[in-house]
């Protein structure tokens, strides 16, 4: 097995208010092709000091990637979403937004604020958990992620 075969965990934050969704996602990512380990905030401010590894989450891996809800209480993901992409330390970290909004300003806004990916959530609860498998095998299996460049 050469270096590159070697399978390493991969860190994901899923902010995510609803404890529904935030099921499903834990569910579809058991039958990940790799392993990941899912951490949740359940709004922004929690994502927030998990992201600036804040206590009580100081020993928290930086996430590969972030899956992120943009209505929730506290600090909304829009947010959530400008802080990463305009701190330093945070804004390598691929942006996947997950949420229930189709509205085109919101789509717009969330690429203004240089989301790496806008995702509506489906209704359905088959199709959620395609959409969860499908994140899952393009960010995680096929894209490169880039490594904390504070490390």
């Amino acid at each position: 097995m050469t270096h590159d075969q070697i399978i390493h965990a991969v860190d994901v934050l899923l902010i995510e208010d609803n404890p529904g969704d935030v099921r499903l996602t834990r569910e579809a990512l058991k039958e990940a092709r790799i392993s990941v380990n899912l951490h949740v905030a359940y709004d922004g401010l929690e994502a927030m000091k998990m992201l600036h590894q804040e206590a009580p989450y100081s020993g928290l891996p930086m996430p590969d990637l972030v899956l992120l809800d943009l209505n929730m209480p506290r600090m909304d993901g829009r947010e959530v979403l400008r802080r990463i992409k305009t701190d330093a330390k945070l804004k390598h970290i691929p942006v996947v937004i997950l949420t229930t909004s189709g509205a085109e300003k919101d789509i717009a806004q969330a690429y203004g604020l240089h989301a790496n990916c806008y995702i509506t959530k489906p209704v359905e609860l088959d199709q959620f958990m395609e959409i969860v498998k499908s994140i899952e095998g393009f960010w995680l299996t096929v894209v490169k992620l880039p490594k904390n460049p504070t490390q």
